[in-house]
C-alpha cells in the first residue's frame, strides 16, 4: 500500500508541467534520510525553513529603511513573505512545483546581515574571501542551523537559494521564478515604503516606466506578474522585452533616488560602524560568542569566518544591544 507522500508524488506527474521539478526525481540531500510518509521532499524543506531560528530572526532585520518609526514598513521577513506569495502565484499559473518554489523563496534571505546591505558591505570588506548574503543563506541551511547539523535540504532548494541574485543562473524553473519575483517584490514594496516615508511620490516615478508598468503599486504588480506568466516558455522564465526593460529601469531609478537617499540611508554609516566594531571586538575576544560558534572554531573553522557567521546572524536589535554593552559604561557607585 502506497503512502500519502507517494500518492502526492504521483499526482505531481499528472498535474504539473513537464518543465516542473518533480519531488520523486530530486537530486536528494547531502545526508541520506528516510522520506516522510506524508510530505514530499520539497514540502518537507519548506517546513524546515519556516521552523528554523534564522527564519524567525528575519522579523527584526532591516529590509531597506533603517529603524523606521512606524509599524507598516517592510522587514526582511515581510519581504520574504511577499516574494513567496508572488512566486507561488506564478508557479501555480505555469504548473510548476509550488512546494519547491515556496521553499526557495522562504529561504532565499536567511543569510542576510543586520542593517540590510549596510551590514553586508562591511562583512564583505572584512571577511576573508568576501561575503554575499546568498552564499551565506546556503551556509545557514547547510551548516549553521541546528547547532552545526544544518537543515539537510534538497539540492534543488539550495541551488535556488544560492542563485536568486540578479546574475544567478538557477538550475530549476522554480528557482528562475523566485529569482525574478524577488525583484518584482522589492522594487514595488520599496516604492510603497518610500511613499509612506515621504521620500518619494507616485508622481515622481518616471512616466516612461509608469506608462508601461502602471501608476500604482497594485497596477505595477498586476502588470509584472501577468507579463511574466504570459511570456514564460517551457524552457525559460522571462518577461517581454518592454516590461523587463521598464522594471530594470525602475529598479535603477530606485537605486539612484531611494536606496542612496540621505533621508532613508543617512544613518547607515552608524550601522556600518557598529558592524565593524563588533567584528573587531569578537575577532579579538571570540570567547564572547555563543557556545555553538566556539565549537565551530574547535572543529577547524577560522575565527574570521565564525565571527562573520555570528554577526550575520544577529538581528538589528541584538547587534545594537551588544554594541551598547561593549561601548557604554555602566553606572556604578553607592549613593
Amino acid at each position: 500500500m502506497s503512502t500519502i507522500r507517494e500518492e502526492l508524488e504521483k499526482r505531481e506527474h499528472l498535474i504539473l508541467s513537464p518543465s516542473a521539478s518533480f519531488s520523486d526525481e530530486s537530486r536528494g540531500r547531502e545526508r541520506a534520510e528516510e522520506p516522510c510518509d506524508i510530505r514530499p521532499c520539497f514540502q518537507r524543506d519548506r517546513d524546515r525553513i519556516i521552523h528554523c531560528k534564522a527564519f524567525r530572526r528575519l522579523k527584526d532585520k532591516t529590509q531597506v529603511f533603517l529603524a523606521p518609526e512606524g509599524d507598516h514598513y517592510r522587514t526582511r521577513l515581510t519581504h520574504t513573505l511577499e516574494v513567496s506569495q508572488i512566486s507561488r502565484t506564478v508557479a501555480k499559473c505555469l504548473l510548476l512545483n509550488e512546494d519547491l518554489t515556496e521553499a526557495i523563496a522562504l529561504g532565499h534571505d536567511l543569510g542576510h546581515t543586520p542593517f540590510g546591505h549596510a551590514g553586508e558591505r562591511v562583512l564583505n570588506k572584512v571577511c576573508q574571501g568576501g561575503f554575499e548574503h546568498c552564499a551565506q543563506s546556503v551556509r545557514v541551511v547547510e551548516k549553521l542551523e541546528k547547532h552545526g547539523q544544518g537543515l539537510n535540504l534538497t539540492w534543488e532548494v539550495r541551488d535556488g537559494i544560492l542563485n536568486h541574485k540578479t546574475k544567478g543562473h538557477p538550475a530549476t524553473m522554480e528557482g528562475k521564478v523566485v529569482r525574478l519575483c524577488d525583484k518584482i517584490a522589492y522594487v514595488n514594496h520599496d516604492i510603497d515604503d518610500a511613499i509612506r516615508g515621504q521620500i518619494l511620490t507616485e508622481e515622481q516615478i518616471p512616466e516612461e516606466f509608469a506608462r508601461v508598468l502602471g501608476h500604482s503599486v497594485k497596477e505595477r504588480l498586476n502588470t509584472l506578474i501577468h507579463d511574466l506568466v504570459e511570456n514564460s516558455t517551457p524552457d525559460d522564465i522571462r518577461m517581454s522585452a518592454e516590461v523587463e526593460a521598464a522594471m530594470f529601469g525602475l529598479r535603477k531609478f530606485m537605486f539612484d533616488h531611494v536606496y542612496t537617499n540621505p533621508v532613508a540611508k543617512g544613518e547607515e554609516y552608524k550601522a556600518e560602524a557598529m558592524v565593524m566594531f563588533l567584528y573587531d571586538y569578537y575577532s579579538a575576544r571570540p570567547e564572547l560568542m555563543s557556545e555553538e560558534y566556539l565549537q565551530m572554531i574547535d572543529a577547524g573553522e577560522t575565527v574570521d569566518r565564525v565571527v562573520c557567521d555570528y554577526i550575520a546572524g544577529m538581528t538589528d536589535r541584538f547587534a545594537t544591544t551588544k554594541f551598547k554593552e561593549y561601548t557604554i559604561p555602566e553606572f556604578w557607585g553607592v549613593y
